[in-house]
């Protein structure tokens, strides 16, 4: 909703839960209206349905909006099976209706700074690249006393039974697929190393995953996603002319630095500094830290929105969903014996935002 505060030609036309109670908390928290069922809120017509419900009633609701003609901007995972999500990808497709999922962060001003680099060619032609999506030791994590602003406890059921790769793998994903295209290949491990039991017995998903992602451009990339390790969510594309940098995918404007390499007596040596690359025009509106992001969630919902009203495709659409939910899912579900799967989907090429079409500002050499 903080994100939504930002786009001032939006109005909320109406929220449901199935939890009356939370429903109640968040329509009085927030001042908006609340629907009385899920057809009540289809039956309003909004110009566009937010799917933020538990990740298993993705599917169903996203369906029963799209079957009624009214365009979906899902929370990750589009669907928590591929079946499900080629049947969301089929109806939208066939009834011409928008659907897109989160994450949208590759609209955002890091991502879009480091695609421009790439572009212009600052690391000269990238070959290689790692990615790290790791979030500290879950469990032993506070988060019971985690909540949303009006009060919704953090729900580590759902994130441990849906699992980290389908849960988290896509902030680096999208950023990787905008800019290197599909992925044709995967070659997958996961594993669940905790010894979870979720709730009535049901079994965690792998709360470790590590993949070799490979891309229509040629270029490799190592995507490592964990509830376990220390807290690492830096990527790093390295080029035959240096090598780019950022630490985190949860902050909008987390610095983008280029890194040389220089020949010192005899020894190639990458260098003690960097460069920060900084956007050469105003970007998107900014969301202060809230508990662990800093991040503009609204920029999804925006674009597409704004791809509805001027009659254009949406940077954000249902191909780019279903490829990514398909390589999300391949790397959760790889095992230890799955190994190698050749991804089916294809992501369409999509055009950067307007305002990073413009030149880099360098900033000052930091350490």
């Amino acid at each position: 909703m903080r994100s939504l505060a930002t786009l001032p030609e939006v109005t909320v036309a109406g929220a449901w839960d199935i939890d009356l109670d939370r429903l109640h908390a968040f329509r009085k928290y927030w001042r908006v209206p609340a629907a009385t069922s899920l057809d009540d809120l289809i039956g309003r017509r909004p110009d566009l349905i937010l799917n933020l419900t538990n990740p298993g009633s993705h599917y169903a609701v996203s369906l029963a909006c799209l079957e009624a003609g009214l365009p979906v901007y899902s929370e990750k995972p589009l669907a928590t099976r591929l079946d499900d999500a080629r049947h969301l990808h089929r109806v939208a497709t066939e009834r011409g209706v928008m659907l897109a999922s989160a994450p949208c962060s590759a609209l955002g001003e890091s991502a879009q700074i480091l695609w421009k680099a790439l572009r212009e060619r600052v690391i000269g032609t990238p070959r290689l690249v790692y990615a790290e999506i790791d979030d500290g030791f879950l469990i032993r994590a506070p988060h019971e006393t985690w909540r949303s602003e009006s009060g919704a406890p953090w729900p580590v059921q759902d994130e441990l039974a849906v699992g980290c790769a389908l849960q988290h793998a896509g902030y680096y994903l999208t950023w990787l697929i905008a800019m290197f295209g599909s992925v044709t290949r995967v070659s997958a491990a996961s594993a669940e190393v905790l010894g979870l039991t979720l709730a009535e017995g049901a079994a965690a998903a792998p709360t470790y995953a590590c993949a070799s992602l490979f891309f229509e451009s040629g270029v490799v990339a190592r995507l490592t996603c964990s509830v376990v390790a220390p807290h690492d969510h830096s990527l790093r594309i390295f080029g035959d002319d240096g090598i780019l940098e950022v630490g985190e995918c949860w902050s909008n404007d987390a610095a983008v630095r280029v890194r040389r390499r220089h020949v010192v007596r005899r020894r190639l040596i990458d260098s003690p500094l960097t460069r920060r690359l900084r956007p050469g025009r105003p970007t998107h509106a900014k969301v202060g830290r809230k508990g662990a992001t800093a991040m503009n969630f609204a920029l999804g919902p925006q674009e597409m929105l704004a791809a509805k009203a001027e009659g254009r495709a949406s940077r954000l659409d249902a191909d780019l969903a279903l490829h990514l939910t398909e390589v999300a899912l391949a790397i959760q579900s790889a095992g230890d014996g799955t190994g190698h799967q050749v991804i089916a989907s294809r992501a369409g090429a999509a055009a950067p935002m307007p305002w990073a079409m413009g030149g880099l500002g360098d900033g000052r050499i930091r350490g």
